[in-house]
Parts: C-alpha cells; structure tokens; sequence
C-alpha cells in the first residue's frame, strides 16, 4: 500500500494543493523485460507527490518511454527545461480545490 504524502505540498512547484502519485519509472513499462531484468519491484514502484497540474505537465512533455529512460529521477524532472517553464508558471496560480 502506498504512504500518503509527507508533506501536503508538491514537490515540484511547492504549492500546498491536492497531490497525486507519479510513478518514476510509469507503470505501463514495468513488464518490458529491459525494466523488469534491471530494477527490483520495490525501485518501480517508487515515485513522488505532484499536484495534478504538474502531473499534467509531466505527461503532456514526455511520453512514457522518455519518463522511464531520462527523467526517472525527482532531479531529472526538476532540471528538465521544458519542465521548467510549466512549475514557474504554476507556482503563481492559486490552488483551485483543497
């Protein structure tokens, strides 16, 4: 069973909002042979806390594959510029629901 969040912030933009789990490495990959031969259950299951906007955000900028090859890390999604534009742009946006 999943933790709830630590915090009640996202980790990426910090606005205390509704959070969601995002898989580090999505799920829809996980039974690819090349993910199962080199990461144990418990590393594809780990993942952050994110509100939906930068949910949103992190799947409308990559696909799936791209998720699980170059941004499988808090530190990859926070230096991705494309990401970049969307959490300093929602940092400025009110939280519509709590």
């Amino acid at each position: 069973m999943r933790k709830k969040p630590e915090t009640p912030q996202c980790v990426l933009c910090e606005r205390k909002a509704p959070l969601t789990f995002h898989h580090l490495i999505p799920r829809k990959v996980h039974r690819r042979a090349r993910f199962k031969k080199h990461y144990l259950p418990e590393q594809l299951q780990q993942g952050i806390w994110v509100c939906y906007p930068c949910h949103r955000a992190i799947h409308r900028r990559h696909d799936e594959m791209e998720l699980a090859l170059m941004f499988n890390t808090l530190e990859t999604l926070q230096s991705d510029p494309a990401l970049a534009s969307h959490i300093e742009w929602v940092k400025k946006q009110r939280v519509l629901a709590f």
